[in-house]
């Protein structure tokens, strides 16, 4: 099977087990933008909205604040976008991992990356 296919399969099943209210799910406000940009080219803009409406009901949304860009600004990590992420995870109390299918620039976040497969695993 192909790598993306794997990677989509562990993602349904994350959050079908978040809206079975199983887990809980976080994004930062950033991804659900950059999702938006990113699947506008492959669905209908109103379909789209409805979606991501959708997943709203059970993703929690983690603001881009001021303090987490001078953090990210000020950080070490390499990736700007990368350091937003860990700077939103690390608002949230308890927060256990961070899945993402680029663990190797995570490997400086307080909090731990993980990919799809290994956290579908876990649970």
């Amino acid at each position: 099977m192909p790598t993306d296919l794997l990677f989509s399969k562990y993602s349904i099943e994350l959050f079908s087990l978040a809206e079975d209210n199983k887990i809980k799910l976080y994004t930062s406000s950033h991804s659900l933008a950059t999702t938006h940009y990113i699947l506008k080219k492959y669905i209908e803009e109103k379909e789209l909205r409805l979606i991501l409406h959708n997943l709203l009901e059970f993703i929690t949304i983690i603001p881009v604040n001021l303090d987490v860009l001078r953090k990210s600004l000020n950080s070490n990590h390499k990736d700007f976008e990368d350091a937003v992420q860990i700077y939103c995870a690390s608002t949230v109390n308890g927060m256990e991992y961070i899945v993402t299918r680029n663990i190797k620039d995570f490997k400086n976040s307080e909090i731990p990356a993980i990919l799809p497969n290994e956290i579908v695993a876990k649970l």
